[in-house]
């Protein structure tokens, strides 16, 4: 394990421990630092392969803040690109919803699509890209099955009809047939050399025509994306992306509390709707070849007055049934909830974790197992720990701990820990004013 850990990049390692000291999940490296959650991945992975078959899946991935809730949903990100699907993520927050009267809903669908990303370009912003490599691909195959060489007229023909054999599959699905008269417009103006054109066709996908008139005067098109209809574009994008060579689309929306959040009830309701259209139209086959995930907490979920359950009609199609509970969870359900990683578990992610740290600056690790058992002693040993440790909290700590002891190679590890101003020594339990019986760490 130590010599695989000695080969992460140091870029990588760079980023895989400044996110995580920070807090946050990072986009690239979570292969070199998971850990658990085996079960939840193959549940999950199991869904991919219904999609690439043809069919759709919506799934809610549920935890607390630090739970490993966001690490999960970028973990499928990775293992989907790498199985040829596109992925588009998105956060919620106060300018993006599903759903809103300023515009929210198309925010969403703008970051979405901004996001869109493959395994040869991780980072987002594919969709030319994609674009571009789906007429290369039909031009390839064109000279292929039919010997002609580029320039040919009958070439050109050929790679014409087949063009518009996948613009009219498009065509059949609400909204389709604009949607294929601008993929139509996107490749002839890369047969023709035409970027204005091909950047005009990728702004109107991407949703950034505000105006009728302005997509009428430069693409001939008279509609535009709007907060009513931007998920029927996604329908659409999914099956293109199919017959343009990809195994299906994945979506993932992060931060279901920013909906929970909103103060006017009438426009909690509307994202509530919203998100059971989207679930419904997953679930009886009017969308293929697409996978959305949601990620939640438990509070934003099940909170029957302002969360998803305020919503009758979802709280009846998601609420956990009367056999499960904690440690035989229904991993099949359309929610799945997350259990806390176990100490053997968060043994194993500081080993890897003290083996990349090592690698990054340089030095030969030191801390032996038996130290790294007191550490995580350590922090279950918490008050309320059996309960509410969650693994953000131990990774900041040990993480701090590393560079300490990088910075000071004087100090060891026994010394660190049984510090009286060591930080997690000063951590406390604290209420959630807004749920009874909902506990907290924060240091």
């Amino acid at each position: 394990m130590k010599a695989e850990n000695k080969r992460v990049p140091k870029r990588i390692a760079q980023t895989v421990l400044n996110s995580l000291k920070g807090g946050v999940v990072p986009r690239i490296g979570l292969p070199y630092i998971t850990v658990g959650r085996k079960n939840e991945i193959e549940a999950l992975l199991h869904d991919v392969d219904i999609i690439s078959e043809g069919g759709a899946s919506f799934r809610f991935i549920v935890g607390r803040y630090g739970s490993g809730k966001s690490f999960l949903i970028q973990t499928i990100r990775n293992y989907v690109m790498d199985r040829g699907f596109i992925v588009a993520d998105a956060d919620l927050s106060p300018e993006r919803r599903l759903q809103g009267t300023r515009g929210q809903g198309l925010a969403t669908y703008r970051e979405l699509i901004g996001n869109l990303s493959t395994k040869t370009k991780p980072e987002g912003g594919a969709l030319t890209l994609i674009l571009d490599r789906w007429i290369n691909s039909v031009q390839m195959e064109s000279t292929q099955e039919t010997g002609l060489m580029p320039g040919d007229p009958m070439l050109t023909k050929d790679v014409d009809q087949r063009i518009y054999a996948i613009t009219s599959r498009v065509s059949e699905m609400v909204h389709g047939f604009e949607f294929a008269r601008l993929l139509s417009r996107y490749y002839h103006a890369y047969i023709d050399g035409d970027d204005e054109t091909k950047m005009k066709v990728s702004r109107w996908f991407r949703g950034e025509y505000a105006l009728k008139r302005e997509a009428k005067e430069e693409l001939g098109i008279n509609i535009i994306i709007t907060d009513d209809d931007w998920y029927d574009y996604l329908k659409l994008f999914a099956l293109f992306f199919r017959l343009a060579g990809y195994s299906g689309m994945m979506i993932l929306i992060d931060e279901l509390v920013n909906i929970y959040k909103i103060p006017n009830s009438i426009t909690r309701q509307y994202n509530y709707e919203k998100m059971l259209t989207m679930y419904n139209d997953t679930l009886q086959g009017k969308a293929k070849y697409l996978g959305i995930i949601m990620g939640s907490t438990p509070q934003a979920l099940e909170d029957k007055r302002r969360g998803v359950y305020s919503y009758e009609a979802l709280r009846s199609r998601l609420a956990e049934g009367k056999f499960a509970r904690p440690g035989t969870r229904d991993l099949l359900a359309p929610v799945i909830r997350l259990e806390r990683l176990t100490p053997e578990e968060m043994l194993v992610l500081c080993e890897k974790l003290s083996d990349m740290h090592a690698g990054l600056y340089g030095y030969e690790a030191k801390i032996e197992t038996a130290e790294l058992g007191d550490f995580i002693k350590l922090e279950y040993g918490r008050i309320g720990a059996d309960q509410n440790i969650t693994p953000r909290e131990v990774i900041r700590d040990f993480i701090e701990l590393l560079d300490l002891m990088y910075q000071n190679p004087d100090l060891d590890m026994a010394e660190l820990l049984h510090s009286d101003d060591f930080s997690y020594a000063k951590s406390e339990a604290v209420s959630d004013q807004t749920t009874p019986n909902y506990v907290e760490f924060r240091l």
